[in-house]
């Protein structure tokens, strides 16, 4: 068992751009993404999206790239998500982070408050990746089986 202090920080350059910004946390120990916060104060109508501003920006080390994350107790108790999730932070954007949002509850309007957390940032490390052509594909047991091909239940 590894405890945070085995772990080794990756370093990643943050910039406030607005006075209401936190820093994004990690809410326990051991979680896999740190939480964004609003900087703004706003009212989600239903279906309704919006774009929150986050109130800085980051240099993601070359090789890493950051996913916006929906917060599961947003999405499951009130219906709000991330509209493009995972929204896609790549190492050499260096604008403010924001994050899309959805109320996809039908006649709850949802209020977000300066400091609310409102989803999440993970941050991966990506490989550069190479296409080689092939006329033909190694064989596998699921073959082309897409959309639905191991059904719904166990018993396939």
């Amino acid at each position: 068992m590894t405890n945070s202090e085995d772990l080794k920080a990756v370093s990643v350059p943050f910039k406030f751009l607005d006075n209401n910004a936190t820093v994004p946390q990690y809410a326990y120990e051991g979680d896999a993404a740190t939480d964004l916060c609003s900087t703004i104060e706003c009212v989600l109508q239903p279906f309704e999206r919006i774009l929150i501003p986050c109130g800085f920006s980051l240099a993601l080390p070359h090789g890493y790239a950051g996913f916006v994350l929906p917060r599961s107790g947003l999405a499951s108790k009130h219906g709000v998500t991330v509209l493009n999730a995972p929204g896609l932070i790549d190492s050499n954007y260096r604008g403010e982070i924001a994050v899309s949002l959805i109320n996809l509850d039908p006649h709850e309007p949802f209020s977000i408050h300066k400091g609310d957390r409102i989803a999440q940032l993970a941050i991966f490390p990506i490989p550069l990746i190479s296409y080689d052509v092939v006329s033909e594909l190694k064989e596998t047991v699921r073959g082309e089986g897409g959309f639905g091909s191991s059904g719904i239940n166990n018993s396939h």
